[in-house]
């Protein structure tokens, strides 16, 4: 797992998968690290040279001072390219990976090959909701929001059918440093995408889960609607649908991106 020393900071990056092969960038959601993915590493490494990453603030990577901001976290991933010698990638990210999608599709096309957009939004209507939630974890930790957000982020029926993947998860999440995830958290709700999404030109695959409350379906149609080249699928999901469905969500990327 190499350290890259990116835009100022150092990214902990993992590479795997055959070394001709087309590079599929993956990029988690905020709270949570590399290994989000690690349900879709044995599929795809099959047909890709695989690339994950921790964003600035989360997991082995670097906590610099905040605050952060979309372009920050888009320039860290191009330093990463760079410094691997990636010149062109497809790109899947959740959440805040699709954000941090949103900003390079737009902003540097010539290293996007194909886009996936998943559980994902261009702009955070409810500031006072993230004021809120950021207030919350600067005064008494991750630890008092983690509950709610398995809830949020998990339907029901799968946290009670699958209670050792949500703790998996939620174990990644209260092992984020609380200031990684101010900064990340303050980049997602000072982010506006809006006039962005018309300037993307890579083929764009969007996906939603139908039960995410965060970023919903509505959002998922929004950035459709503005993305000259793009699709959207929606799966029987809440917000880390990668994880909840892992089966349908890797026949879905595939299904794209071969």
């Amino acid at each position: 797992m190499p350290l890259i020393q990116s835009n100022g900071t150092t990214i902990n990056v993992e590479v795997e998968g055959p070394a001709g092969a087309p590079v599929l960038m993956l990029s988690n959601s905020l709270g949570t690290d590399l290994h989000m993915w690690d349900p879709q590493v044995k599929p795809l490494t099959e047909h890709f040279r695989l690339v994950r990453y921790d964003r600035r603030g989360h997991g082995k990577s670097a906590v610099p001072e905040g605050p952060y901001n979309m372009e920050m976290l888009g320039r860290d991933v191009l330093g990463v390219l760079n410094a691997l010698k990636i010149e062109k990638i497809n790109w899947c990210g959740l959440s805040m990976g699709g954000m941090v999608g949103m900003w390079l599709g737009a902003n540097a096309p010539q290293r996007v090959e194909r886009l996936i957009l998943s559980n994902t939004s261009a702009y955070m209507a409810a500031k006072e909701v993230w004021n809120g939630r950021i207030k919350t974890v600067r005064e008494k930790g991750l630890t008092s929001i983690a509950a709610g957000t398995m809830e949020r982020w998990f339907t029901a029926p799968f946290r009670e059918r699958e209670p050792k993947a949500v703790a998996w998860i939620n174990g990644m999440f209260l092992a984020t440093d609380p200031e990684g995830y101010i900064g990340c958290g303050e980049a997602v709700r000072d982010m506006d995408h809006r006039e962005l999404l018309a300037n993307i030109k890579a083929p764009t695959l969007i996906i939603a889960g139908r039960h995410d409350a965060g970023t919903t379906v509505a959002d998922a149609e929004y950035i459709k609607s503005r993305v000259p080249d793009s699709n959207l699928t929606v799966l029987d999901a809440a917000h880390i649908a990668n994880v909840e469905l892992a089966k349908d969500y890797t026949g879905t990327m595939l299904k794209f991106l071969l």
